[in-house]
């Protein structure tokens, strides 16, 4: 199973990445599970700038080309996302704007951070969105209140709490991966 992991925060000052670096690490090691890291802010997609409807799949900028390729090759996403406004960020809708039917049929979990709600009001605002593409979100959900969580050295730190809650989305992941993916080929 190959699992893409999106940091969807591109702003100079984020935490985005502490936060994927926690999740990652809550991960099993698993040679049947292949990780790959999107990070937004290094991918840097323009706004969309395809003059052909996403559904054509006939993209014609070399950075949509990469960023089909490699959705298209996960069998599921992760998203590690910020609430900024009580929304989801311009970058992560814009990259899931970019492509149509290389989304369909994922399987999507969310690991949400914020300081008030720690993200939930940003994964209710974007599940719309996914299942529109065709993805299928998992029920259980990673929640990061910044306040509680983030350390002064800018990591996340867990009295063991967000570990379950990672551990059940990823296993709930896994599970409807091997749901959604055809019978014959392995997860």
């Amino acid at each position: 199973m190959k699992l893409l992991v999106v940091v969807a925060s591109t702003r100079p000052t984020r935490v985005g990445p502490a936060v994927a670096d926690w999740f990652l690490a809550q991960v099993p090691a698993d040679p049947g599970l292949e990780v790959d890291v999107a990070d937004l802010a290094d991918i840097a997609l323009p706004f969309l700038d395809e003059p052909v409807d996403a559904h054509s799949g006939g993209y014609v900028h070399p950075h949509t080309r990469a960023w089909s390729a490699r959705v298209e090759a996960a069998d599921a996403v992760v998203l590690v996302m910020p609430e900024y406004n009580r929304g989801y960020t311009a970058p992560l809708k814009n990259a899931l704007d970019y492509l149509a039917d290389e989304w369909r049929d994922k399987p999507v979990g969310f690991v949400s951070y914020g300081m008030t709600s720690g993200g939930m009001r940003a994964v209710e605002a974007i599940t719309p969105v996914v299942v529109a593409l065709g993805m299928v979100p998992v029920g259980t959900a990673v929640t990061v209140h910044l306040r509680r969580w983030l350390g002064d050295d800018g990591r996340v730190h867990d009295d063991g709490t967000l570990a379950g809650a990672a551990a059940r989305m990823v296993g709930d992941v896994r599970r409807l991966t091997a749901l959604l993916r055809p019978a014959s080929v392995p997860v």
